[in-house]
């Protein structure tokens, strides 16, 4: 599984999407963005902090295991 962690520059410009479970009061909350051959992912609230660079099949294989529980 390729999983990479990078902060600021490089996915500060994508188009971050806040996952649809979010609640409006916060909380625990995830944004998603794609690029070529990568999904990213990031903690909504830290819009500079560490960001997760993942290979689509791992982001795949995560959400699968994750709605499954």
């Amino acid at each position: 599984m390729s999983v990479h962690v990078t902060t600021g520059g490089s996915v500060a410009a994508l188009h971050w999407v806040k996952s649809s479970h979010s609640g409006a009061e916060g909380g625990n909350c995830l944004e998603v963005a794609t690029s070529p051959g990568t999904v990213h992912v990031r903690d909504s609230k830290q819009h500079t902090g560490p960001t997760l660079t993942l290979a689509p099949h791992a982001w795949t294989a995560f959400v699968t295991d994750a709605a499954r529980d």
